[in-house]
């Protein structure tokens, strides 16, 4: 029987000989492979820091001493090691365990990290804590990898480590990989410390000669030790970044020698101050297909495991990131102001195949969304036309400066906002709830959200045109789009929404994506009779206020439904306008309550907090009951 079997705790494992520990390294690959193979989930981060997290967890005395993954999709042998062996059939589901490290879920996670960049400044907040309480034996351990290094807040944090210097110990996981290909100075500079030929043999060779057994003479071995000196207050002072700020450097190592990082680990704990190992990983380490292709085995969906072959649904209508990515590389052909920037998800975004077609005109920057928002502004101010692909909950990582050096310049940037709505799977980090409640209130912007992917492609063709006077914002889902693709483009007037049905008594105001659910509800409830209007409002803002006169002065009943936060919402908005304008209409509004939305499949959620077309459907049938009462008691009086 496998050891991890018997490991409820990291606890069992420091109770365990080497070469148990060993078998205990192949045991978490097999389980992670067969586990993801069958539900999904991210794979090949976590399969290239299982030594790293064996040899954490036995030498380190979690979780009294604190240790943060950073990005926390690499944590599933951390979390098989630390009581979730049993439950890790539920990672990811609906109810079931985060794919993400969790402080409510388990006293093992020290801090929740489904974004990234985070772990430094939270371990230096965690042991400036410990120094002031006078706890100065706890360990204070960051894992931070996965690109993560290349966002500003880790330099932000390893500055300020720098001049405080508690007793913390940065495991640089360096696997050159973030979803995509790592890009970037520092990316390079890594991979120059890594194979400084000559730099690393003098420090071989130094560490030798000190040794007693090569040092014949005390005059020697001080010379030696001099000269070393020399090396490390000289030379290292000088080309080493982390040194430079102050932080001690060890490295580089090989993150999968699993007796070499706990012998380095027991070291470490005794080194006082702020230090960073430098490890370099194999991102896919155990499964020749993500070896291969590292970029597509991030997060795979079902795969077979024999034969790396992946588990896909045919004859599947496109997503809406496909149509973003071709519809763009179609339009930067005819339109050569057009330049397209993303924070590190190329694959995700889709512009892989632009980025290949038009390599100098797509722009990686790394995990840096404050920057890449800037940067675009940049671009902008110079006569170029920037699109942004930003995921939702990514783009709140920059809101300063898309207001403030974006928006209140009225500079044309367009941002194209992915993963809009609730995501699914990968839970709260991830939901896109937010976006319309902060975007409504910037001025000079301009905000949209596509019923289906034609409309997508024809707001993506709007915002190229000479029309705008600030930034245009487009926010689309994760998932396949509804209606079919035509082959012209159609400029579409900004701020105007659409009638989709005519109806009686009751209208829906639909938008984005969601509005799909209100048109098959109306479709359904024709066959009791209820004749429903459907409005596609489009623009959350400008919002279409003609449209909106005609829906008050017409219907007694009037229900919002959109895929993100009521309050601040498209609900909001209508609510507003129908308060200002004297309106006296019933109206209901549909969406994200007042909470941190959890994981689960976007079906699940939208059944889950009610604006799926159940749900729809299940309040107009209510509504129209409400209403016939109120006619009948009417005629009687």
């Amino acid at each position: 029987m496998s050891p991890n079997n018997f490991i409820s705790s990291p606890v069992d494992l420091r109770n365990l000989s080497f070469s148990s520990l060993q078998v205990v390294c192949e045991d978490l690959r097999s389980f992670i492979i067969d586990h993801v193979a069958v539900n999904g989930g991210h794979f090949s981060s976590s399969l290239g820091v299982v030594e790293l997290t064996v040899a954490l967890h036995y030498v380190f005395n979690t979780p009294i001493d604190k240790l943060i993954w950073d990005v926390g999709h690499q944590a599933y042998p951390h979390k098989l090691l630390t009581g979730r062996r049993k439950s890790f059939y539920s990672n990811r589901l609906l109810g079931g365990i985060s794919g993400f490290p969790c402080r409510d879920e388990s006293e093992f996670d020290a801090f929740g990290t489904g974004h990234s960049s985070t772990s430094i400044s939270a371990i230096l907040g965690m042991a400036i804590a410990a120094k002031y309480r006078g706890e100065l034996n706890r360990q204070h351990i960051a894992v931070i990898g996965d690109g993560a290094m290349t966002a500003g807040q880790a330099f932000e944090a390893m500055n300020n480590a720098g001049y405080e210097q508690p007793n913390m110990l940065i495991i640089l996981n360096d696997n050159n990989m973030s979803i995509d290909s790592n890009t970037g100075a520092l990316q390079n500079y890594l991979t120059d410390l890594t194979t400084a030929k000559y730099y690393n043999t003098l420090k071989l060779h130094l560490k030798n000669l000190l040794s007693s057994e090569n040092s014949s003479t005390k005059w020697a071995s001080d010379t030696l030790r001099k000269f070393d000196k020399i090396i490390k207050g000289g030379f290292m002072q000088y080309s080493n970044l982390f040194e430079a700020l102050n932080i001690r450097y060890f490295g580089p190592v090989d993150g999968h020698d699993l007796k070499k990082m706990i012998s380095l680990f027991e070291k470490l704990k005794h080194i006082p101050g702020p230090k960073l190992l430098h490890c370099v990983t194999i991102k896919g380490k155990g499964f020749a297909p993500a070896l291969a292709d590292p970029k597509i085995w991030h997060a795979p969906g079902t795969f077979n495991k024999s034969t790396g072959a992946k588990l896909s649904t045919v004859n599947r209508s496109p997503t809406f990131q496909e149509v973003f990515g071709n519809t763009l590389l179609a339009l930067a052909k005819t339109n050569d102001r057009i330049i397209a920037v993303s924070p590190a998800m190329l694959s995700g975004s889709s512009l892989s195949k632009m980025k290949s077609e038009m390599p100098e005109r797509v722009f990686d920057v790394g995990i840096a969304e404050q920057h890449s928002v800037t940067f675009c502004a940049g671009l902008a101010t110079d006569g170029l036309l920037p699109f942004c692909a930003i995921y939702s909950t990514f783009l709140q990582r920059a809101y300063d400066q898309l207001i403030h050096d974006v928006a209140l310049q009225k500079l044309p940037v367009v941002f194209c906002i992915d993963r809009a709505g609730v995501v699914g799977t990968d839970g709260p980090t991830h939901h896109g709830a937010f976006d319309i409640s902060f975007l409504r209130c910037i001025p000079n912007i301009t905000g949209a959200s596509p019923m289906d992917l034609d409309d997508f492609k024809n707001l993506l063709f709007t915002a190229q045109c000479d029309t705008l006077n600030g930034p245009f914002a487009i926010r689309y889902p994760k998932s396949t789009g509804a209606g079919e693709l035509k082959s012209k483009f159609c400029k579409i007037p900004l701020g105007k929404g659409r009638k989709i049905k005519s109806g009686k008594r009751i209208a829906i105001l639909s938008l984005g994506p969601i509005g799909q659910f209100a048109v098959e509800a109306c479709q359904e409830l024709l066959d009791d009779h209820i004749d429903v209007a459907h409005y596609d409002l489009r623009f959350f803002k400008p919002i279409d206020e003609t449209l909106l006169h005609d829906v008050f002065s017409q219907f007694s009943v009037v229900i919002t439904i959109e895929d993100g936060s009521l309050i601040g919402g498209i609900g909001s908005a209508v609510m507003e306008f129908m308060v200002d304008n004297g309106y006296h209409s019933i109206l209901k509004r549909l969406g994200l309550p007042d909470t941190f939305a959890t994981q689960g499949t976007q079906d699940q959620l939208h059944a889950l907090y009610g604006y799926d077309k159940k749900a729809i459907i299940s309040l107009i049938r209510s509504l129209h009951h409400e209403l016939n009462k109120d006619n009948t008691s009417k005629k009687n009086n």
